[in-house]
């Protein structure tokens, strides 16, 4: 089990956080860099089916694509700070999946 799934324990209705000292920093900022991530590529799929419907204007369109390469260029900055790779965002929900999609 990784750390992070290891620092949460379920005890009947309420959940308990078992924080390592040496880990907790890095732990809390790949939940963080994980839900960053699932946002952006959110909104990186928004953004796709609003252009391909034809709603966007040219400007739009170039402002959302500088945007989201800049969001994901300071994703790799802070995944590479904190030691983590991108396949250490995708959280494993058990039997329901991964969080992020797997391409």
């Amino acid at each position: 089990m990784d750390g992070l799934a290891e620092s949460l324990q379920v005890d009947s209705p309420r959940w308990r956080i078992a924080a390592d000292p040496d880990t907790v920093e890095r732990d809390l900022s790949r939940l963080v860099l994980t839900l960053v991530e699932l946002v952006r590529q959110l909104v990186e799929r928004q953004c796709v089916r609003r252009m391909e419907q034809g709603s966007l204007t040219d400007e739009q369109i170039e402002v959302l694509g500088v945007t989201l390469m800049r969001l994901e260029g300071a994703m790799a900055d802070l995944c590479e700070r904190f030691d983590l790779a991108p396949e250490d965002l995708n959280l494993d929900l058990g039997p329901l999946g991964t969080l992020l999609p797997t391409q």
